[in-house]
């Protein structure tokens, strides 16, 4: 596994995130309280950056390589724009064409894909066989392709999927191939009807924003309803699926799956998950409190 000697573990590791708007990630409590419980020091840091152009990434990847970084994380709008920027790719990342976690190493620069483990992970817990029974993704770019990796990977052999920008969703089904039966959507409705769950794959609900991927009245009881979003935690596409009954997933389970495996991507350590649980929660209970506040 990738990752600094433990041996050398008495250096400082740095880490950071690339993507706007992140001023909510709490990716930096989760890894550095995840670096703290192992016994050596880290600093996560928040790289903002809107409207970044192939240029910027170029260089911004070049400063990761320069500066000591161990890794970053790579979150909305960049997930897909630096992979040809990168060195190597995993082979799951090569495959799906969307990379959030690049480990550095000796001025190398590797992508990998967290977001399909991590989202894999959280499926597995819901305890579901969907087996033939179609599940909907609705949006199709970064992470709603680790969404799709993800179920495919996990068992769910059709899939439904939903991009305003119908290429991007013509894209993802070309890049599953034959792992399961991708079915194009031209309308959420279409996604949804017949679906045993629903998966939002866009920013669509993430503060400020308080809009809903799906119309309420789509959702059914019968439906397992998940979101990507964590910021709120409750956003409007959960909250009508807890209405409706629904079986429901927060974004909280891919935010801390997807944290575990990175962590061990970058330092060579498995860190113990609850204690990135618990740093995710505390973020988050922060930053409702602040909301409140405001």
């Amino acid at each position: 596994m990738p990752g600094f000697p433990i041996a050398n573990r008495t250096k400082r590791v740095l880490l950071g995130l690339i993507g706007t708007p992140i001023a909510h990630s709490a990716a930096p409590a989760m890894h550095e309280a995840a670096a703290r419980a192992a016994g050596f020091d880290l600093h996560y840091h928040l790289m903002d950056v809107a409207a970044a152009g192939r240029a910027d990434l170029v260089a911004m990847l070049d400063g990761i390589r320069r500066m000591g970084f161990s890794g970053i994380n790579v979150t909305f709008p960049y997930k897909e724009a630096v992979v040809p920027l990168l060195d190597a790719l995993s082979p799951e990342a090569a495959a799906m064409g969307a990379v959030n976690t690049v480990v550095a190493r000796d001025g190398t620069l590797t992508g990998h894909n967290t977001d399909a483990t991590g989202f894999a992970t959280a499926y597995r817990a819901l305890g579901r066989d969907d087996g033939d029974a179609p599940v909907a993704i609705i949006g199709t770019g970064g992470v709603g392709k680790a969404i799709g990796f993800a179920l495919a990977g996990s068992g769910v052999r059709h899939l439904k999927l939903f991009d305003s920008d119908r290429a991007k969703a013509q894209a993802l089904a070309s890049q599953i191939g034959e792992r399961a039966q991708v079915q194009i959507s031209a309308s959420v409705e279409e996604a949804v009807s017949g679906a045993a769950g629903i998966v939002n794959g866009t920013p669509i609900g993430m503060l400020p924003n308080r809009d809903s991927p799906v119309p309420a009245d789509l959702i059914r009881k019968s439906h397992w309803v998940a979101d990507a979003v964590y910021h709120p935690l409750w956003t409007p596409l959960l909250k009508a699926a807890q209405k409706a009954g629904a079986m429901v997933m927060t974004g909280r389970e891919l935010s801390i799956n997807q944290a575990v495996d990175a962590f061990a991507l970058f330092t060579g350590v498995q860190p113990p998950a609850g204690v990135i649980a618990d740093a995710f929660d505390k973020a988050l209970a922060a930053q409702e409190a602040s909301h409140r506040a405001a």
